[in-house]
């Protein structure tokens, strides 16, 4: 079971992929694409290019997990974009916003640290 952390770095990809890949052919686009090393830990997150389904990958230490969610009805509307990079990083809880088909950027969460007085 994929879990995740609010430790853990999770990039998402600002172009979409092409979804006849595997986990190996995500990987290779996790390392000329978003220039990241796939067994890093890190989630990594892709798109379709219609905005109906999402790809999460995701190496826990032994092996490569692939997560895949399509839509029943309607599309991703707001998808996290980037200047001139090829993929921005998100924050577990707006990832979850994202996989809910919300803002990420519209979340309104308390900093990931505080001081506790």
């Amino acid at each position: 079971m994929i879990q995740v952390t609010p430790q853990m770095r999770i990039l998402v990809s600002v172009e979409p992929a092409d979804f006849r890949k595997g986990i190996d052919g995500l990987a290779q686009l996790c390392r000329e694409a978003l220039s990241a090393d796939p067994f890093s830990g890190a989630v990594f997150v892709f798109r379709n290019r219609r905005r109906t389904a999402v790809k999460l990958l995701v190496y826990d230490g032994q092996g490569f997990w692939l997560a895949h969610k399509r839509l029943s009805k309607g599309r991703f509307r707001h998808w996290p974009v980037s200047g001139e990079a090829r993929a921005t990083e998100l924050l577990a809880h707006e990832l979850q916003v994202l996989l809910s088909g919300g803002d990420p950027a519209a979340t309104d969460a308390a900093p990931m640290w505080r001081r506790v007085a």
